[in-house]
């Protein structure tokens, strides 16, 4: 049996998902625990963070009971977190409010402050970002405008896997990774950018220093160790954010390599040794886990998220059904999209529920049907959403390939991608070999554990994941249906250009 165990906290948007895994890349054990989002207004989403550390802790002391032997068997905790948000502390690490999340998208006017001071070309050749409302930078304004006293308190502003370490260890620290999702991070130097920083007049002091991800950045204490099980003393490693995370677990540690996550949100990423700079700004750049490379991606807000949607608001009788079944209610959702014809008969779906980010960057952008009769019924209705899902990842995946990313193959994780269904639509829309890996729902974890176990020397590299992430299956496009998603593609982008003024002047409806 291999005796070196790394433990990986991922903080999702839902929940944290604690593993541990050998020396050789086995899952030994996992934990969820969920945690609670708070979508006071349209496009505000907030969560408490001291659930965040609840859920660290609870999943903890759970696989450490699942486990044989003891916690002195753990050496070293790592961690991926969600990104862009903004949580702001004060110098003993307790919350001023609770953390505005990756998905608010309240800023828009600090997003215009930014590119006034800063310029709008600036900050996307500096950051690899545009300059947004998603990301953390205008939520730190937002939060100097509107709530002064908590800005003027604010000792650091963290991201969610930071927290959980300056729980842990006492340390206010974040990785290159994490900061890459800022805004305010200089992606060449490797480092918080002066230029942004004085343009909005925003203190680095209130910033946490930066680390690679493999470092080890402190030791579990005493009093974490008494609230989580663990032993005093469990090196921790900075891991990263989940979307360089997600590519480690994967396997994408060299140039050219490809993948989807299919989740809540869902993304396609490359490796790549130099930031892509997309002219049309579709695409953004984060930092890779491996200091010497970069995660050029298109991420879109609400994908698996739509599909949740679907379910419970046009599912009807599927969770009923389900239950009498012994089924999960999303499997039997799948089980009517196959039965349904490519295309949902003519029924489109724009899955913009929460705003969207790559491509088209809109808060105000919404979730609308196109085509919609009395003929369709719920499995089209199903269809038409994982479809829309799909036609807006090629929308991503094709700037991506006009930026030189000539891939022959996407991998696919998450938990999306588990269904044989998305798989093949995928395959079929984007007219790409899609290939399952071996744990598609823990790669971000493994990401993660991977970043730890280089940290305290497991292992030699980042070129491990050869051994560690295997392929299960492989989708082939069946070409049948290519003309005829080619056609509903070509519709689906227009049906965004021709809403768009509507969905102007819906947000500026007053409520």
């Amino acid at each position: 049996m291999s005796d070196k165990r790394i433990l990986a906290h991922d903080l999702g948007t839902t929940g944290n998902k604690a593993t541990v895994y050998d020396e050789d890349g086995n899952l030994l054990s996992s934990d969820f625990a969920e945690y609670e989002t708070f979508y006071l207004r349209d496009n505000w989403a907030e969560q408490d963070a001291t659930q965040w550390w609840s859920a660290v802790r609870q999943s903890t002391q759970s696989l450490l009971d699942d486990l044989d032997g003891s916690a002195e068997d753990i050496d070293v905790v790592s961690f991926s977190g969600q990104m862009m948000g903004c949580l702001p502390v004060d110098e003993g690490g307790d919350p001023l409010r609770r953390a505005i999340i990756w998905a608010d998208q309240r800023a828009v006017d600090q997003v215009a402050t930014l590119e006034e001071r800063v310029g709008r070309d600036t900050v996307y050749e500096v950051t690899g970002h545009p300059a947004k409302a998603n990301y953390t930078a205008a939520k730190v304004l937002w939060i100097r405008d509107h709530e002064p006293s908590v800005f003027d308190d604010t000792y650091k502003f963290l991201q969610a896997k930071d927290f959980v370490i300056q729980r842990l260890t006492g340390e206010f620290v974040t990785d290159y990774s994490d900061a890459s999702g800022t805004n305010l991070y200089d992606l060449d130097a490797r480092d918080w950018s002066d230029e942004i920083l004085t343009g909005i007049e925003l203190s680095r002091e209130k910033l946490p220093p930066l680390h690679a991800s493999t470092d080890v950045v402190g030791e579990v204490s005493p009093d974490a160790a008494e609230r989580t099980g663990l032993e005093a003393g469990t090196p921790v490693v900075a891991g990263g954010g989940d979307g360089s995370c997600a590519t480690v677990g994967a396997g994408v540690v060299r140039s050219g390599e490809a993948y989807t996550y299919l989740g809540t949100s869902a993304w396609v990423a490359t490796a790549s040794e130099e930031p892509i700079d997309d002219p049309d700004r579709r695409t953004f750049t984060w930092a890779h886990l491996d200091e010497s490379k970069y995660v050029p991606m298109g991420t879109m807000q609400s994908a698996g998220g739509s599909f949740q949607w679907a379910i419970e608001t046009i599912g009807g009788d599927l969770e009923r059904a389900a239950d009498v079944a012994g089924v999960d209610k999303h499997d039997l959702a799948n089980l009517k999209i196959a039965d349904s014809d490519p295309g949902a008969d003519r029924l489109l779906f724009l899955p913009y529920l929460l705003g969207e980010r790559s491509p088209h960057w809109n808060p105000d952008a919404r979730g609308v049907f196109v085509g919609l009769s009395k003929q369709h019924s719920q499995a089209e209705l199903l269809r038409a959403v994982v479809e829309g899902v799909c036609f807006n990842l090629r929308i991503i995946w094709e700037a991506l390939q006009e930026q030189g990313i000539a891939s022959d193959e996407l991998r696919a994780i998450g938990g999306g991608a588990k269904s044989d269904e998305w798989h093949q639509i995928l395959a079929d829309v984007l007219d790409t070999p899609v290939v399952l890996s071996d744990h598609p729902q823990e790669a971000t974890s493994l990401g993660a554990a991977v970043a730890g176990g280089i940290g305290v020397g497991i292992f030699s590299g980042f070129d491990c994941v050869d051994e560690l992430v295997s392929p299960e299956r492989r989708r082939e496009p069946t070409g049948n249906d290519r003309e005829h998603y080619d056609e509903l593609f070509e519709i689906f982008k227009e049906s965004y250009d021709r809403l768009t003024p509507i969905f102007d002047r819906l947000a500026d409806t007053t409520p």
